[in-house]
């Protein structure tokens, strides 16, 4: 089991995980193909094959490939405070005035006109990153984000 982990998250889930934030699937067929990977993969630990995929997951500490959706708020969190590339090439900040509510680092709702837009990285983390609550938003390091962040899910 132990030597199954180290292998799977070092060399498979890095690839099927590689730049998510940039390509990530939202076709449901996308996110079977990338699912069933890991599927097939754990049925290969011994004395797992007949167990159900949740149960294999729960058994080795895995998550579903789901998780991709954390990585948004968090790549969001790196760009809006300097840990990465300027985020003024995603996102526009909203103005402080009538109405704002919520955090500090809220970001401005982009209009789109074709419907293949709503899934790039720029639009579809806005409406998550605003509901997020100040207490999240205010971590002092990308660690302490994720953190408040999976606190804040529970």
């Amino acid at each position: 089991k132990h030597d199954f982990l180290l292998i799977y998250k070092t060399y498979i889930r890095p690839h099927l995980e590689y730049c998510i934030q940039a390509w990530s699937p939202h076709m449901k067929k996308d996110i079977r193909r990338l699912e069933a990977v890991q599927r097939r993969a754990t049925k290969l630990v011994v004395g797992m094959k007949k167990l159900g995929y949740e149960e294999r997951l729960h058994r080795l500490g895995l998550t579903t490939l789901e998780r991709r959706q954390r990585g948004d708020p968090i790549e969001t969190y790196k760009l809006l405070t300097g840990k990465g590339v300027g985020y003024e090439q995603f996102f526009k900040l909203a103005q402080v005035g009538y109405g704002l509510r919520g955090h500090s680092l809220k970001l401005e709702v982009q209009k789109s006109r074709l419907d293949v837009r709503k899934t790039f990285f720029s639009q579809r983390v806005v409406t998550e990153w605003n509901k997020l609550p100040q207490e999240v938003i205010e971590a002092t390091s990308t660690n302490n984000f994720k953190n408040r962040l999976d606190e804040y899910w529970k």
